[in-house]
């Protein structure tokens, strides 16, 4: 496990399938009651790395475009209040 944020960072697993899924590649691996869990295999060495995080070595913890989207999420969900939900003003 590679992603730096996760808690098994550093883990290794016993690699039981690497496939695409949910357009993304998933490891999949055996837990420790050797039931079948996968996670992205971006989390992982086998996945090139990504070069935003290559780059940002680990000072940035979101990319411009990820924020720029989390914007307009906010923008758009200020424009269109959900019923029970006051806006914060």
């Amino acid at each position: 496990m590679t992603h730096p944020f996760h808690p098994w960072r550093g883990r290794e697993f016993e690699l039981v399938d690497y496939r695409r899924c949910w357009n993304d590649w998933w490891v999949f691996y055996h837990t420790d009651d050797m039931q079948l869990a996968h996670f992205p295999a971006s989390w992982t060495d086998l996945a090139d790395a990504d070069p935003f995080v290559e780059l940002s070595q680990g000072r940035a913890v979101a990319r411009v475009a990820d924020l720029l989207r989390l914007v307009d999420l906010i923008q758009d969900l200020e424009a269109k209040p959900v019923k029970g939900i006051k806006p914060n003003v």
